[in-house]
């Protein structure tokens, strides 16, 4: 690539000694996990099971997806969140002042332990620094740290403690932030903020802002801003501004349109596109998939793209899961030889 076309971003990765093909493949994060680990954390959870062999089963599973993202093209890798039972609950339990509740529904059928915050919120120390460094050894390719942004946090628990939810948002961003320095001062280059909700109550947008001004002023990462499942219309215009390098969204949904709103509010950020829907167990053909890649190519200047999963793939099977990432590897890999 010739060096005028580089985006900031790919300038920002260059200076990180990390150099990205054209059109770079990603996933979300997490990834399907084996039956075993599952009934493992159910044991442990009652006593009945060490540990120590459930954390051994989570390297073992996490060094396999590591290695079935490397075979199939991917670019910037995850590590599954093997150690994850879902991507609120998992962070809620490692801070102090957040205890689980009970199961309640995100989407769909797809349900999580909503966290009660009954005290103070405190960082108690390194979240997924041990999960990353693993992960990264178990490769030949850059692995993100992917950590939940605090405004979803915050949106998805219940309070009991905190007058309001500035104020709840203000110390998570604070414990995020805390969690963020650890991570880039062992290596991590790249690293993605989780934030699904901050579509949910379009009024309070300034809090996301603010929030991710706060996390990322100072710190020298390349900075992944995701999100999903939720209309962008009247927050993309501002989206565009916000403190980070790449925008990830979903492009599979068409009651949830985006590119039309890249096409009238274009952005010089790198952009990650989902064009594999997760959430159905219909493997995509490749087809399909390529048709997906030029609709978004027709918008977004193929320098700045990033193709993607539009969510992570947990929900599905392992088979599916690796048959939705081969059709993906494989249709961006001859896209990049035209």
């Amino acid at each position: 690539m010739k060096k005028e076309t580089l985006t900031a971003g790919q300038k920002k990765l260059n200076s990180f000694g990390i150099k990205l093909p054209l059109m770079p493949l990603t996933t979300p994060s997490s990834l399907p996990k084996p039956p075993e680990l599952k009934e493992l954390r159910f044991k442990v959870s009652k006593g009945v099971q060490s540990a120590e062999e459930l954390e051994r089963k989570e390297k073992l599973s996490i060094g396999i997806w590591v290695r079935e993202q490397e075979r199939r093209g991917f670019d910037v890798l995850s590590d599954g969140e093997m150690d994850r039972s879902d991507f609120i609950s998992y962070f809620a339990g490692k801070i102090k002042g957040f205890p689980p509740g009970g199961l309640v529904r995100a989407f769909g059928n797809r349900y999580y332990k909503r966290p009660i915050i009954t005290g103070k919120l405190e960082w108690q120390g390194p979240i997924i620094l041990n999960t990353w460094q693993f992960a990264q050894r178990s490769g030949n390719k850059v692995v993100k740290a992917v950590v939940t942004g605090p405004y979803t946090l915050m949106d998805w628990s219940f309070n009991e403690f905190y007058p309001s939810r500035e104020a709840i948002c203000r110390d998570l961003t604070r414990i995020i932030k805390k969690e963020l320095e650890i991570l880039i001062e062992n290596g991590v280059k790249i690293i993605q903020i989780d934030e699904p909700a901050l579509s949910s109550r379009p009024g309070e947008f300034n809090l996301v802002a603010s929030a991710l001004k706060e996390l990322t002023e100072g710190l020298r990462a390349y900075f992944i801003l995701h999100h999903r499942h939720g209309n962008l219309t009247t927050l993309w215009p501002k989206m565009i501004h916000l403190p980070v390098d790449n925008l990830a969204f979903e492009m599979t949904n068409p009651s949830l349109p985006v590119l039309p709103l890249v096409k009238k509010y274009p952005t010089k950020k790198d952009l990650t596109v989902g064009i594999i829907e997760a959430h159905n167990h219909v493997v995509e053909t490749p087809r399909l998939v390529l048709g997906r890649a030029k609709e978004a190519l027709k918008v977004i200047p193929k320098e700045q793209i990033w193709f993607s999963t539009n969510a992570g793939l947990r929900t599905r099977t392992s088979d599916e899961a690796v048959q939705k990432l081969t059709v993906l590897g494989e249709t961006v890999l001859k896209l990049r030889e035209r």
